[in-house]
């Protein structure tokens, strides 16, 4: 019995710990870049999201998220809201050139945080690493981009928690 109690208590001590990834940090803000395709892909991989007018689909999938971004750099827009620039890891970028380039006339869609806040159509290759986000951002999305990546300038400074 007493071997039980043991068990369990270690059970109850570990759980939490478990349950969130054996205390790998979770990232506080969540960015992913959607490159879109056809309606006709396999249901299961795509999303419908409205852009420019009208409904076109996405890869769930993201082709960008938020482990390949370095930096970010948050600016005022005229909507009264914000934009952000990120900078990519180098890992990255020549992946983004390189999706940029075979999807040239296609959109590209920004989620942060689990919603959709800007699309681009894509009309060149980006070979400098930088994606911007031109609106859609909001304070508390910046508050959680400052818990998750440091901002441009500072990267060699103390890491985030």
């Amino acid at each position: 019995m007493l071997r039980r109690a043991a068990l369990m208590m270690l059970l109850v001590l570990i759980w939490p710990g478990l349950s969130h990834g054996m205390g790998k940090k979770d990232d506080k803000a969540v960015v992913s870049f959607h490159i879109e395709t056809e309606a006709a892909d396999n249901p299961k991989m795509i999303f419908q999201q409205e852009v420019a007018g009208s409904a076109r689909y996405f890869r769930r999938m993201p082709e960008i998220s938020t482990k390949d971004l370095a930096v970010f750099t948050p600016f005022p827009n005229a909507n009264g809201d914000y934009g952000v620039a990120f900078r990519l890891k180098p890992r990255a970028v020549n992946r983004l050139a390189a999706i940029t380039a075979a999807n040239q006339r296609r959109w590209m869609l920004a989620n942060v945080n689990g919603r959709p806040v800007d699309a681009v159509m894509i009309d060149a290759q980006i070979s400098d690493g930088v994606l911007v986000v031109w609106r859609g951002i909001n304070l508390a999305d910046i508050q959680a981009l400052d818990a998750t990546l440091p901002r441009a300038g500072e990267e060699g400074g103390k890491k985030k928690n």
